[in-house]
């Protein structure tokens, strides 16, 4: 989710026609993908760097793996949740499409994010070249405000259907436009990312010049920190007020009661959609949980950075920033995990299909998997085996909008 998720900027090493005295690694920035500051081990004109934990192999291993790990579990499973959404009619409903928009979003982190940042932690300059040090900076501001947005939706959607007893669903039209201003809200707020940006190279000794992708920015030298400190709010601070406030009282009212809507004429019906309300609600509000600490260390850590630059002089520094961003990671592939564990629906089909993909040929044909689908051996009287989505979240006249 997040979600999500990341750092997205490069250290503020000073170009060519600077001041060499003047090397600094400040101005990497909160809000996007996840390009941490380098700290290489020189000596330049008297000034000794500290030596960087990050050069020891075992680091180095252990950071491959780490890495590796959320890169594949990120994408397989964000992969897996667009899938079902799309091949399975029963789960098109408007807060699924909003759960594809965050996996898509952390699919986008996943591929355009972390192996970038691998590299660049591991070689300790840009190898990517001019384009890229515009469009993946951008790229990875735009996923991460993306997730936290959406999630934002999310929240508001279901606090305006719980809360306010709308029976009446969003239209997928209208869902399908909140979701678009959703990408053209979160690309405005990354544009800073690709507009103030300098590609160059920079030689630390003779004969030893390394490309560099830096922020740049127009007027002062506190330009960087204020955009910064700006992101963390928008990007975590006020996101996770708005959802705080959402999910506290929709879990207030559904803690006490089921709304005479459901309740009248119908209890039994109104109870059990009342508990699945409950159940859709904890597991939306465990996403938010897991966004909210996976990403506390590393907004902290930004933070602290912003507040007193005397972190950057750290001996691990540079090490630091990359465990934390790694801990935010991880938000990026938490989502498909909870998905599966909490809610039967998407359990049933990421089940289904991968029995689907086992059984080959004896899948149905008719172009799409329905509410119940037979996943085993189809032979003769009926005895094949079935999975059954939750038919009555999905194909009942009177199905609520707070669904999942």
């Amino acid at each position: 989710m997040e979600a999500v998720s990341a750092a997205n900027d490069t250290q503020d090493l000073p170009l060519p026609d600077d001041d060499p005295g003047s090397l600094s690694y400040h101005d990497y920035d909160p809000n996007g993908g996840a390009m941490p500051p380098a700290l290489p081990t020189l000596v330049f004109e008297g000034v000794n760097f500290p030596e960087d934990p990050i050069k020891l192999l075992s680091v180095q291993v252990v950071l491959i793996l780490a890495y590796s790990t959320i890169i594949v579990l990120g994408v397989l499973g964000n992969s897996l949740v667009i899938y079902v959404i799309y091949r399975f009619k029963t789960l098109r409903t408007v807060t699924n499409f909003f759960i594809a928009n965050l996996a898509v979003a952390d699919l986008l982190v996943n591929t355009l994010c972390l192996p970038f940042t691998l590299v660049y932690t591991l070689q300790g300059e840009w190898k990517f070249g001019r384009t890229f040090c515009f469009l993946l900076p951008y790229a990875q501001g735009l996923a991460v405000h993306v997730s936290t947005v959406t999630l934002n939706v999310i929240a508001l959607d279901r606090h305006r259907c719980i809360v306010y007893h709308l029976e009446t669903r969003m239209r997928k039209d209208v869902c399908f436009g909140v979701i678009a201003l959703t990408w053209v809200l979160s690309a405005v707020l990354a544009s800073p990312l690709a507009i103030f940006r300098e590609y160059g190279s920079f030689t630390l000794k003779p004969g030893h010049t390394i490309q560099v992708c830096t922020e740049k920015w127009p007027g002062k030298s506190t330009d960087g920190t204020v955009y910064s400190i700006s992101m963390l709010i928008l990007q975590y601070f006020l996101p996770l007020s708005i959802i705080s406030f959402a999910y506290a009282r929709i879990w207030s009212k559904l803690r006490g009661h089921v709304s005479p809507a459901e309740s009248g004429g119908n209890s039994s019906a109104g109870s059990e959609r009342h508990r699945r309300r409950r159940k859709t609600t904890k597991m939306l509000v465990t996403m938010v949980v897991v966004f909210a600490v996976s990403w506390l260390p590393f907004h902290a850590f930004q933070l602290a950075t912003d507040i007193d630059s005397t972190v950057l002089d750290m001996r691990d520094f540079h090490l630091l920033y990359t465990v934390f961003h790694v801990v935010a990671m991880c938000s990026t592939f938490a989502n498909p995990l909870l998905y599966g564990w909490m809610n039967r629906n998407y359990r049933a089909a990421f089940l289904a299909v991968f029995k689907c993909r086992r059984a080959g040929g004896e899948r149905g044909r008719s172009g799409r998997l329905d509410s119940i689908h037979p996943v085993g051996g189809g032979g003769g009287g009926g005895r094949g085996k079935k999975v059954v989505l939750e038919t009555q979240d999905v194909v009942s006249t009177r199905l609520n909008a707070t669904d999942v």
